[in-house]
C-alpha cells in the first residue's frame, strides 16, 4: 500500500490564508467604527474618512516595496513583522484623544502593516509555490480577506455595540498577534527550502522560477515600475484596478454601513449584510480563480467590471430600514464580484511582465488603493455636503463601466500585436522603438 503525501505547497498556502485573515481583521473595522468615533469625539465623517484614506493609500503603496522585501528577506520575516505592526497600530488606538492620532495609528501603522500582506503577497505565494492551479490558489488566497471580513464584521459590530469600539480594537490586535507564531513556524519562502519543487512543476518550470534578487528592495520596486510604466498594458491594468478599489474598499467597504444607517437600518444589520458580501465573495473569487485557468483574463475583467457598474447604479434605490429581498439580491450579486478581479489581474501581470509580475502587480495594487483612498474621502465629503450618498453610488457605477471598457481595450491591443507575450523577466512586454510587432523583444 502507498500513501500520497500532501505537497508542502498546500501547507504554505494554508498558512498564508490564515495570515491574510488576520490582516483583514482591522481592515474590516473602518465602517464599524465611523459612527462610534463620530459620536464620542465629534469628528466629522470627512475627518474620520481621511484616516481611512491614509490607511488605504499606504496599504497600496506598501505592496510593491513589501513584494521586493519578500524577494530579498523572505516572506516569513516580512509577514511576521507586518502582523506585529497591525497589532501595535490597532492596540494603540484605544489611547487616542485627537484626530491626528487616529491618522497615525489607524492610517499609518495599520496601513503599513496590512500593506505588507497585500495581494502582492498572494502573487508571490502563487508564483513561487505553484505551477499548476495558480489561478485557483490565487482566488482562494484572495478570498482570505473576504473570510476575515465575514468573521470579524459581525463580531466587531456586536462588540462595539455592547462593549464599545475600544474592546473591538483590542480583539483585532490580539487576533493579528496570535497568527505570528504560526507564520514563523510553518511559512516557508521557497520550495527549495524544503528540498522540493513547486506544485506541478516540470524541469522547464523549475528553471524559470524567480530567483532571489540580492539588490536593494527599493531599487527593485522602482525599477519594475519604471519599466512597466512604458507599456500600454500596465496603464490599462492599473487604471482598471484603481476603479476596482474605488468601487469596493473605498466606497462600499467604508460607507455602506453609514449609508444604510442614514435610511434607518441598524448598524448590526448593515454590518451583517456587509459580512454577507464577504461570504459570497469567497465563492466568487474562488470561482474566478478557476475560470482564470481556463478563460482569457481580459474577457473576465471586462465582464466583472460591467456587472459591478450596473449593480452600483441600482443600489441607491435599495436602501431601506430593513433588509428587504431586493437588497439581499444586490448583496449576493455584488459579493460574487467583489474581488473576483484579482485572479485575472495577477495572471495578466505574470503574462505581460514575466517573473517580475509579482512586483509589478504590487504597483497595480497600489493604484487599487489609490482609487480606494480617493473614493473613501470623496464619499465622506459628498455625504457631508449633500446629506446623502446617492451621487457617490452613481459615480462609482459609471467608473466601473469605464473599467470594463479599459479591460476590453487589452483584448484589442493583443489582437493588433501591440503587446508582446511574457518572457523570463521584466521588459519583454515593453514596446521598443526598434523591433517590429512581429519580432520578439530580446533581453540583451
Amino acid at each position: 500500500m502507498t500513501t500520497r503525501r500532501l505537497h508542502p505547497a498546500w501547507l504554505v498556502a494554508a498558512v498564508a490564508f490564515i495570515a491574510l485573515i488576520g490582516a483583514a481583521g482591522f481592515r474590516a473595522t473602518p465602517s464599524v467604527f465611523l459612527q462610534p468615533l463620530h459620536a464620542e469625539f465629534g469628528w466629522s465623517l470627512g475627518t474620520i474618512s481621511a484616516a481611512v484614506s491614509v490607511n488605504l493609500l499606504l496599504y497600496g503603496l506598501t505592496a510593491p516595496f513589501a513584494a521586493a522585501l519578500m524577494e530579498k528577506f523572505g516572506m516569513r520575516r516580512v509577514v511576521a513583522a507586518a502582523l506585529l505592526l497591525v497589532s501595535l497600530g490597532s492596540g494603540l488606538t484605544v489611547f487616542m484623544q485627537a484626530s491626528w492620532q487616529l491618522i497615525l495609528c489607524w492610517g499609518v501603522l495599520v496601513g503599513l502593516g496590512t500593506g505588507s500582506m497585500a495581494l502582492g503577497f498572494v502573487a508571490i505565494v502563487a508564483n513561487r509555490w505553484f505551477v499548476r492551479r495558480r489561478g485557483l490558489v490565487t482566488g482562494v488566497l484572495t478570498a482570505g480577506g473576504a473570510t476575515g471580513q465575514l468573521i470579524f464584521l459581525p463580531l466587531l459590530a456586536r462588540l462595539t455595540g455592547e462593549h464599545g469600539w475600544r474592546t473591538a480594537a483590542l480583539v483585532v490586535a490580539s487576533a493579528a498577534l496570535a497568527v505570528v507564531p504560526l507564520v514563523w513556524w510553518r511559512l516557508r519562502d521557497r520550495p527549495t527550502d524544503l528540498g522540493t519543487t513547486a506544485y506541478g512543476a516540470g524541469p522547464d518550470d523549475v528553471a524559470s522560477l524567480p530567483v532571489v534578487n540580492p539588490g536593494n528592495a527599493v531599487r527593485t520596486a522602482l525599477g519594475a515600475l519604471r519599466q512597466a510604466a512604458r507599456t500600454r498594458a500596465f496603464w490599462l491594468l492599473a487604471g482598471g484596478f484603481a476603479i476596482c478599489g474605488a468601487t469596493t474598499n473605498g466606497l462600499v467597504g467604508t460607507h455602506f454601513i453609514p449609508a444604510a444607517h442614514d435610511h434607518g437600518m441598524a448598524e448590526t444589520t448593515a454590518a451583517s449584510l456587509l459580512a454577507l458580501v464577504g461570504l459570497f465573495d469567497i465563492a466568487g473569487t474562488i470561482a474566478s480563480g478557476w475560470l482564470t485557468d481556463r478563460v482569457d483574463s481580459r474577457v473576465l475583467l471586462g465582464g466583472y467590471y460591467a456587472l459591478r457598474g450596473l449593480s452600483l447604479l441600482f443600489l441607491p434605490s435599495l436602501f431601506a430600514a430593513t433588509a428587504h429581498p431586493s437588497m439581499v439580491i444586490f448583496i449576493l450579486f455584488y459579493g460574487l464580484d467583489w474581488v473576483a478581479t484579482v485572479p485575472p489581474t495577477v495572471a495578466l501581470c505574470r503574462e505581460y511582465f514575466g517573473t517580475s509580475g509579482a512586483v509589478v502587480f504590487g504597483w497595480v495594487f497600489a493604484s487599487h488603493q489609490f482609487g480606494a483612498a480617493i473614493a473613501a474621502s470623496a464619499a465622506g465629503l459628498v455625504r457631508d455636503r449633500l446629506g446623502d450618498y446617492d451621487w457617490a453610488w452613481y459615480g462609482a457605477g459609471a467608473l466601473a463601466l469605464l473599467a470594463s471598457l479599459m479591460s476590453l481595450m487589452l483584448i484589442a491591443g493583443r489582437r493588433l500585436g501591440r503587446e508582446g507575450p511574457a518572457g523570463p523577466g521584466i521588459g519583454l512586454a515593453f514596446p521598443a522603438a526598434t523591433p517590429t510587432a512581429e519580432e520578439p523583444v530580446s533581453r540583451s
